[in-house]
């Protein structure tokens, strides 16, 4: 299928990028990587009469390194991300998540900000950031503002952006701790589908392999990507065992609001959730411990 009829605009900088969408506020939408938007337009689940297109736009493709964060640009292509060695060693969870993330090809071609921007609840980007607490530098033509990944996604494909903002940097945690382990995995039709349900999560362990910090989180079976903090701390001082990863995932589980469908039931997410979130839980201790 073809899209409908719309103009197009490539921005050469984020100054007109944001001009751009002053212009134009709710019928335009930003062009990334495409690799979502186009086939929306296709299938004419989205209509825009403009898009604007942010994918040359240097300055918005980068990734740089700190103590304590790892920034990337909204246009840094996927695989860029996927590849890096450093921001893997500094932000595990990234890097496997966007295993799961489509194909190579798609990985090729889409963004970092693109996938958050989308705010499918299944996708594997949107988790990784409500898990490890990310924040998100959106920009307007009045300037700047900073949200919490919790804050940014409001429900299935939305988003606290405004019709005149653009994401421009994802700012992604970085846990200090030495011996620090993580883990996702999800289940979907075939490998590259969007999940029926997934699940990450990052474990710290002092030197007697002792959890220090948690964060875990699910996706698909909610209207937005949800992670845990209270009951991840419930996890911290203690040494994980099999009976308190159950009862503190199917907590979880229970918390969550998922969906029915062709694929899955509601009741069906809810148990893969329990089973993943206590998978990846078990999984992310025990490289940690290992990296003692």
């Amino acid at each position: 299928m073809k899209s409908p009829a719309f103009e197009y605009a490539r921005a050469a900088s984020i100054d007109e990028a944001c001009e751009l969408l002053s212009q134009h506020g709710d019928s335009a939408k930003v062009l990334a990587g495409g690799q979502s938007l186009v086939p929306m337009m296709a299938f004419r689940l989205l209509r825009p009469h403009w898009l604007i297109d942010i994918s040359e736009i240097a300055p918005l493709q980068y990734i740089a390194l700190e103590t304590d964060v790892a920034r990337t640009g909204a246009c840094t292509r996927q695989c860029t991300v996927q590849c890096d060695a450093t921001l893997a060693a500094q932000v595990p969870l990234l890097r496997q998540a966007l295993a799961f993330v489509g194909h190579a090809q798609i990985r090729n071609r889409g963004t970092i900000g693109g996938s958050l921007v989308q705010a499918d609840p299944s996708a594997e980007l949107p988790l990784v950031a409500q898990i490890l607490q990310a924040r998100l530098v959106v920009r307007a033509k009045s300037g700047p503002r900073t949200l919490t990944a919790e804050d940014f996604f409001t429900g299935p494909m939305t988003t606290a952006l405004a019709p005149d903002e653009c994401l421009t940097e994802i700012q992604w945690p970085v846990w200090p701790d030495r011996s620090t382990g993580s883990a996702f995995t999800e289940v979907s039709r075939r490998h590259g589908d969007f999940a029926m349900v997934a699940a990450g999560a990052q474990v710290a362990v002092d030197a007697a392999g002792q959890c220090i910090r948690a964060a875990f989180g699910v996706g698909g079976a909610a209207p937005t990507p949800v992670a845990f903090p209270d009951l991840a701390q419930r996890l911290v001082g203690t040494s994980f065992n099999q009976a308190l990863l159950r009862d503190v995932a199917q907590q979880a589980a229970a918390a969550l609001e998922p969906g029915a469908d062709t694929h899955a039931s509601a009741a069906y997410r809810r148990h893969l959730a329990a089973v993943l979130a206590t998978r990846v839980l078990q999984s992310a201790y025990d490289t940690a411990r290992a990296a003692r």
